[in-house]
């Protein structure tokens, strides 16, 4: 005769599964924020609780009006940029920085994607589009994205900083006004982090 099926039984299994699953990526965190060597933080970005701040739910859309989401990209490592359509110098020089960003990762760079959230309808230079390949480009409600993403400062701009995503789709970091740009020693530092992270990490 069969047992019957003992619904505690199977929610332990459930939470066990999700828990070895998770564990490499909070290995990593607790490594890297964490098991700090004499001196203190070793971080560049500045760490981010994802407990506040979820990735809300909005209309965002790809340059033809299709239906994406952030979500879409889990499983890997978003870095994040958010701004006007208008983008000016400092905008495409943190464009281009984060694409050098990627390529410095090496063998490494395929589980990182970019992102770059439009917050509003204006159409985009054609040339802005061919040198920027391989970005992610989504419109997103202004006053979700502004309401989700923490600034540094209050004197701040959403587009002065970039954002790291974890694989889960947790909000986990935020780099300095400036980081992301045309500064290299700055890039350095962004890349440091980002090469630990990856390091640390068997996810994504």
């Amino acid at each position: 005769m069969e047992k019957p099926n003992n619904p505690k039984r199977g929610r332990w299994k459930l939470i066990a599964v999700l828990a070895v699953c998770a564990a490499p990526l909070i290995a990593s965190y607790f490594t890297y924020y964490v098991i700090k060597p004499k001196g203190g933080a070793t971080n560049y970005g500045a760490l981010i609780d994802p407990r506040n701040y979820p990735i809300p739910a909005m209309a965002s859309t790809t340059l033809d009006g299709k239906p994406a989401r952030l979500e879409d990209f889990k499983g890997k490592w978003i870095m994040l940029k958010v701004g006007p359509s208008d983008c000016q110098q400092d905008c495409q020089d943190q464009l281009f920085a984060m694409r050098q960003l990627r390529t410095m990762q090496g063998k490494e760079m395929e589980r990182i994607e970019r992102v770059w959230l439009i917050t509003d309808e204006q159409p985009l230079e054609t040339m802005l589009l061919r040198v920027n390949d391989g970005t992610h480009m989504l419109r997103a409600p202004a006053d979700v994205v502004a309401k989700w993403l923490p600034l540094e400062g209050s004197g701040d701009r959403l587009s002065d900083h970039v954002y790291l995503i974890d694989p889960l789709g947790n909000l986990m970091m935020r780099f300095p006004k400036g980081a992301v740009s045309s500064d290299v020693e700055k890039v350095k530092r962004v890349h440091k982090d980002i090469a630990k992270l990856l390091k640390a990490s068997a996810i994504g």
